[in-house]
């Protein structure tokens, strides 16, 4: 009989215990993959839930703030949250169990959005962008809140294309370094910081920009500076180093090389071991200011100030005041002072400032009142006196009255004379002129030449002839009333020519003197004159004649002789323009009658009865009396 085996127990529960294991840890690692899309998943759908939780309730909203943040782009950026830097700190809002949620509103767009933190990584309280981009731009908006309490604050972004050149930075206003002349300091590039406490790797590359180079710092000598790292070290301080000094901070970020710039203007200053204490430029020794009495009156105060920098790196405010007999000028209580200031010069910070008391209506009494310019710094003071001379108004009404007087009768005075030159040189004729009777020995003042059987014929003997021998006193000579029969024509026309001291010719066209007698006196005339026999030949143009119908000796000769036009009806009248005008030529004579007191008609009436003689019927009695014609 064979023996019965029992089948083994323990193998079998060992497959069941393991099985069961098997689905516990599946369903183990099932929860925790669960787990891990919900956290992911939660991350971006924690801020529309916050804001379902708090959309009954008011969440306490900052608004905006005024200032934007400026980003260059394709550089680094970041956004830091005001509520962490002015309200909480970020324990604090760990502790009480606040979230900080971020929006973003792009433009174009009417709602906020979640940021999608993958996008944009979160850092605390700071929200980067590496790099940022015109993407970027727009409303950001951070909030902290749990399920009680909500409060947010936004900001704007603005991404600013690249500007040209290695130290050109204009979105991040430059820091300025004050740097002694001839002296050391060192300066540390600005934000580094913000990549030091991320724990990240990263370079510094220091620019500047001279002479329209850019030039890294080894570049221009460690003798002069240094560059280690993040700072720059000066070892000595010149003008020419002054300018803007470019830092690049560069690292990597999820295999991208980024970087951000920022930029140092170093300035230099005069240095600390110069003299500090200020100067009183003005009033200076021996000044003295001219004031006076009833006028306004301005004292001018000049200091150099010299630049001082305080333990916190400002510049130190140093004053420059007036006083009057020792009170400053805003405790006088006259309203007649007043003080104005500007700066006139700075160099290496050094100020040469300006201050002026003005003083409406200066008064006798403030000349017994003492002026002192005062100013004043941390390392000393200084002050000076102005010392005040009167000075007597000068008489400006009585001078600008004398020379207004002047002035006013110069030009009454050119006026009379424009209106008046002929009457008034005839008076001065008439008073201090010479008789050239006494001077020569000719017979005749006056020969008279015109064109025979022509108007101007009838002008001659009927008008200009009566008035010269009548009314003007003078002797004229007429070839026809005073020559001799029997004579040469020739000879006896240039003895009388010679006789006479000036010669008349009436201008007539071409066609009328050419060939004539009144040729033959014209060439007679124009010879003696050039030739310096003391005759004057004077033209009279009776009627319109044009230029280009003269004689041709008479269109040469234009240019020295004078010319008389008569006028018609205007120069009727004996104290008419062409009357005065031919007495200025004429020699000088004592008028017996004043011409203007007869008119023209009165000397035609008077002398009607000899006018109306045939001419050729006088000849003979007038001929015995030109016997001294040909005696000349």
């Amino acid at each position: 009989m064979g023996i019965l085996r029992q089948p083994p127990i323990l193998p079998t529960r060992l497959k069941r215990i393991s099985y069961i294991a098997m689905i516990v840890v599946v369903a183990l690692i099932i929860s925790l993959l669960s787990f891990a899309v919900v956290i992911g998943e939660g991350e971006a759908t924690e801020a529309a839930t916050q804001v379902n939780n708090h959309s009954e309730s008011q969440c306490l909203d900052w608004g905006e703030v005024e200032q934007p943040v400026a980003v260059q782009e394709g550089e680094v950026g970041w956004l830091r949250c005001p509520l962490h830097h002015n309200v909480y700190n970020y324990s604090a809002t760990q502790a009480s169990g606040l979230t900080l949620l971020w929006y973003r509103k792009a433009a174009g767009q009417s709602q906020e959005e979640p940021i999608k933190l993958k996008q944009y990584p979160k850092d605390r309280e700071w929200l980067w962008l590496e790099p940022a981009t015109q993407q970027d731009s727009g409303k950001y908006t951070c909030m902290l809140s749990n399920k009680t309490f909500c409060i947010r604050v936004s900001m704007r972004l603005e991404v600013i294309p690249p500007g040209a050149g290695c130290v050109e930075q204009v979105v991040v206003a430059p820091k300025e370094v004050r740097i002694p002349l001839m002296g050391m300091k060192t300066f540390s590039c600005p934000d580094v910081d913000m990549v030091q406490h991320r724990h990240l790797s990263y370079t510094t590359t220091w620019y500047h920009k001279s002479q329209q180079k850019c030039k890294t710092i080894k570049e221009l000598g460690r003798q002069y500076m240094q560059a280690e790292g993040d700072s720059v070290t000066v070892y000595s301080m010149f003008e020419f180093f002054q300018g803007n000094y470019a830092c690049v901070v560069s690292y990597d970020k999820a295999g991208r090389h980024v970087n951000f710039t920022r930029v140092i203007h170093a300035v230099a200053v005069s240095n600390d071991k110069v003299r500090k204490e200020p100067t009183i430029l003005n009033p200076a020794e021996g000044q003295d200011y001219a004031v006076t009495k009833g006028e306004p009156a301005a004292l001018t105060c000049r200091a150099l100030l010299p630049y001082i920098e305080t333990e916190a790196g400002e510049t130190e405010t140093q004053d420059l005041w007036w006083t009057v007999d020792g009170k400053r000028i805003e405790n006088v209580g006259d309203q007649r002072y007043n003080v104005t200031s500007r700066i006139v010069l700075e160099e290496l910070k050094d100020e040469t400032r300006e201050t002026v008391l003005h003083i409406r209506d200066f008064k006798g009494e403030d000349l017994h009142k003492e002026f002192r310019c005062s100013a004043r710094n941390s390392r000393g003071n200084a002050t000076s006196q102005a010392i005040l001379k009167e000075e007597v108004g000068k008489p400006y009404v009585e001078l600008i009255c004398g020379l207004a007087t002047i002035v006013i009768i110069m030009v009454s005075m050119l006026v009379i004379y424009q209106v008046f030159w002929l009457e008034l040189l005839l008076l001065y004729r008439s008073h201090f002129g010479s008789d050239e009777r006494s001077t020569d020995d000719k017979e005749y003042d006056v020969y008279i030449s015109y064109a025979r059987q022509s108007e101007e014929e009838e002008f001659v003997i009927k008008t200009l002839r009566k008035v010269l021998e009548n009314e003007l006193g003078y002797t004229v000579c007429i070839f026809d009333r005073d020559s001799l029969p029997g004579g040469t024509i020739t000879d006896e026309t240039l003895s009388f020519v010679n006789a006479c001291r000036r010669q008349i010719v009436v201008v007539s066209p071409e066609r009328e003197v050419k060939g004539t007698q009144a040729m033959l006196e014209l060439r007679a005339g124009l010879d003696r004159m050039v030739s310096g026999g003391g005759l004057r030949v004077i033209l009279v143009q009776y009627k319109r004649i044009s230029r280009d119908s003269w004689v041709r000796e008479l269109k040469r000769a234009r240019g020295v002789l004078a010319l008389v036009r008569w006028e018609g009806e205007r120069s009727q009248d004996l104290s008419s323009r062409f009357w005065k005008r031919l007495q200025v030529e004429l020699p000088v004579r004592r008028v017996k009658e004043s011409p203007s007191s007869l008119p023209l008609e009165s000397v035609v009436t008077t002398t009607a009865e000899e006018s109306s003689v045939p001419l050729k019927s006088k000849e003979a009695v007038r001929r015995i009396g030109a016997l001294s014609c040909l005696k000349a």
